[in-house]
């Protein structure tokens, strides 16, 4: 009997998730799928591998997040058949100063994840109710969280400070940085694809609804644009990225609540925001009304400048990756971000850009320029492989 490993990655809007076979000495995936709540009714969705449909059940409502959930759970142990279902791992987007590593969640430190929460409000949450769905559930199953701050604990001051008493880093308001598990990701792939270029000096821009850049160099995160939220850094979909404080103060005193603020932070901002229009980079880049353009200058002007603050961290750029679901996808965007990085000397190939290869920079490029897809739910699912043998 093989075991294998359910990965839930759940978003501020959706959960993706992927079934792992754990049997062998990497995780093979088996299938994967989506529970999207952003239409009215929420979609549970299967496919194989390659993508072909599996399974479907849309929810009876708009609250039905419980039953979907079990949905999960069930089809997983169905699919499996006769394998075992060792154990679910989870992306948990806030670790804080103590969560390092994955950890197996108890009834303790589910609750110090809890208390996380006001640090990032619209993720720890969806993250946090899988897990107690879960336990409800099965009470017997392991459960494992991977944290998206883990990956920068390598971050050292004077990166890591922030320009306040010190008796506030002491208790741990920092930066942290995340998409820690997606950055885990580019850095082992980078490693396979050539020892010589895990070692360089490496900007990757994670491009999605959420947004951030890591510096990173031999497989470790030197620095990163988010901080001790995830609001900050670059503008992305809804979120303001970073922001002059002095505006937050000021809105308060206007009689903003900060009730108020976060939701305009987090949901009323960036592309969405500046454009009016919609937070969706696609919509954007095919409107004619110039406030769509105007949003596009802005996230790509946002992206380059952090770019180049990276490269004042490494000391250099040797190589620059992009990965989530616009960098990977809009060729439009990478092209955008690479003309205002040109002084820097990266040189794009526009044909290769177009087809999204792999490489996109030209053979006289100073930057090796790549297009890399990421597996949040891959490295999870090494993680939760590597806890439990552990413990055998």
């Amino acid at each position: 009997m093989s075991d294998a490993v359910l990965v839930l990655n759940a978003g501020s809007s959706s959960t993706k998730f992927g079934l792992f076979d754990i049997s062998e000495s990497a995780p093979r995936l088996l299938c994967k799928g989506l529970l999207d709540e952003h239409q009215a009714k929420p979609v549970f969705s299967v496919t194989d591998p390659a993508g072909n449909h599996l399974f479907e059940r849309r929810a009876s409502s708009d609250n039905d997040g419980d039953a979907l959930i079990a949905d999960i759970l069930h089809w997983s142990n169905d699919y499996l058949a006769g394998s075992k279902l060792a154990a679910i791992g989870h992306r948990v987007v806030h670790g804080g100063h103590n969560f390092r590593q994955p950890t197996k969640v108890t009834d303790k430190n589910l609750e110090a994840m809890a208390a996380l929460t006001p640090l990032a409000p619209l993720h720890q949450p969806r993250c946090l109710f899988s897990i107690r769905v879960i336990k409800s559930l099965r009470s017997d199953l392991t459960q494992i969280a991977c944290f998206d701050t883990a990956f920068h604990h390598s971050i050292a001051p004077p990166v890591s400070r922030f320009a306040i008493p010190r008796r506030f880093d002491d208790i741990g308001v920092r930066r942290y940085g995340f998409h820690g598990l997606s950055f885990e990701f580019i850095a082992s792939r980078l490693k396979e694809i050539s020892p010589a270029l895990a070692g360089k000096r490496t900007v990757t821009a994670h491009l999605g609804n959420g947004a951030s850049l890591c510096a990173m160099r031999y497989g470790r995160s030197v620095d990163t644009t988010m901080g001790l939220t995830p609001l900050d850094g670059l503008m992305m979909g809804t979120r303001s990225g970073a922001i002059d404080p002095g505006v937050l103060l000021y809105l308060q005193q206007c009689g903003m609540s900060l009730d108020d603020l976060q939701h305009m932070l987090y949901l009323e901002s960036g592309l969405l925001g500046v454009s009016g229009i919609s937070a969706d980079t696609r919509e954007l880049l095919v409107s004619d009304d110039s406030r769509a353009a105007e949003a596009i200058e802005l996230f790509t002007f946002r992206i380059a400048r952090e770019a180049a603050a990276m490269t004042n961290t490494l000391g250099g750029l040797e190589c620059l990756v992009f990965t989530g679901g616009i960098g990977e996808r809009s060729s439009e965007i990478r092209q955008q971000v690479c003309e205002q990085l040109k002084w820097l000397g990266v040189q794009i190939d526009h044909s290769a850009n177009d087809r999204g290869d792999e490489c996109i920079s030209t053979e006289g490029s100073r930057i090796d320029v790549r297009v890399i897809p990421t597996s949040e739910e891959l490295v999870i699912a090494r993680h939760c492989s590597r806890l439990l043998r552990a413990v055998r």
